[in-house]
């Protein structure tokens, strides 16, 4: 089940200044992050299983969710609190009927289209984004912070903002609705990752 999330740490051991996940993702829940995505594209099957079991001990311990971008195999493997699904990945339903109902299923949104389907079907929370410009996701369309203030308007479940989220602009996504950001760079990239983490946690305290 989803505890109220403010703040996803999303892994990328590429930008972790040598660091490695474990040590990035101890330091984020040492800041206070309320949820932990587990997202690594370069590792074999067998090496994510591997590290994700490492990470899973440190969230356990922490009190907070893990769960892992894409991989519903690895998460089952694992038995992780549930997966992120991007629009091109399992469907929903399918994700759903494998991992089951008490699993917590994020969907990556780009539209009111999207975010409204991914409601409809029982995802728990959305991604949605990119909001500013990003360089973990190159590609990606700008939906800026007119995007994310409609889709506030409709729906119900935790939307959290993606994508070139700093500590510059992140008070303007809180102000525009988000219930919560998903922040890679900023974090995982950050010379101190706790602290960074733990001034994005701040800008959110006071809100219910």
């Amino acid at each position: 089940m989803l505890k109220v999330v403010k703040l996803c740490v999303v892994t990328n051991r590429q930008l972790a200044r040598g660091r490695s996940n474990r040590e990035v993702v101890k330091a984020a829940l040492a800041g206070g992050a309320d949820l932990i995505q587990y997202r690594e594209k370069e590792a074999s099957t067998r090496e994510m299983i591997k590290e994700g079991r490492e990470l899973l001990k440190l969230t356990r311990r922490a009190g907070v969710s893990l769960i892992i971008n894409d991989r519903v195999d690895v998460a089952l493997a694992i038995a992780a609190d549930g997966v992120h699904l991007g629009q091109d990945d399992l469907p929903l339903e399918d994700a759903r009927r494998l991992i089951g109902s008490e699993k917590i299923i994020g969907i990556s949104t780009h539209n009111l289209q999207e975010a409204v389907a991914a409601e409809s079907g029982g995802a728990d929370y959305l991604g949605f984004g990119a909001i500013f410009p990003t360089k973990t996701k190159r590609d990606s369309q700008l939906k800026g912070l007119v995007g994310l203030r409609e889709i506030k308007t409709v729906i119900k479940i935790p939307v959290l903002a993606i994508g070139g989220i700093s500590l510059d602009n992140v008070n303007q996504v809180r102000e525009a609705g988000a219930d919560g950001v998903a922040v890679v760079s900023a974090i995982v990239a950050a010379p101190d990752p706790a602290a960074a983490t733990a001034r994005f946690k701040n800008v959110f305290k006071n809100r219910g």
